[in-house]
């Protein structure tokens, strides 16, 4: 879980994905649109990936993929991203982590 949450934090937005997931790359091409450049582990080509994919959901990241952090906190998966979208806060949150500037 250490690995998952160090990686997390590595970037002002990280997203885990399998590159087979398309409700993953369809977050992260919305992540793109506001102008925010996000790290992105594919879990099936990562050497550690089985572990990564294991701890997220330990951390709660049902399923585990597509698993965002935004400003190194876990916001959560597809739903939540886009449940932040159309209630118009996803901007601001990429604000608040600064990988996005207006």
């Amino acid at each position: 879980m250490d690995m998952v949450m160090k990686l997390g934090a590595s970037s002002a937005v990280v997203i885990f994905t399998k590159s087979s997931c398309c409700i993953s790359h369809t977050i992260e091409t919305l992540i793109h649109s506001f102008g925010a450049n996000p790290t992105v582990y594919e879990l099936d080509t990562h050497p550690n990936g089985k572990q990564i994919e294991k701890a997220l959901i330990e951390l709660g990241s049902q399923p585990s993929v597509p698993a965002i952090f935004i400003g190194k906190e876990l916001v959560g998966g597809a739903n939540e991203i886009m449940s932040l979208n159309v209630r118009g806060k996803l901007k601001q949150l990429l604000i608040r982590a600064n990988a996005i500037w207006v």
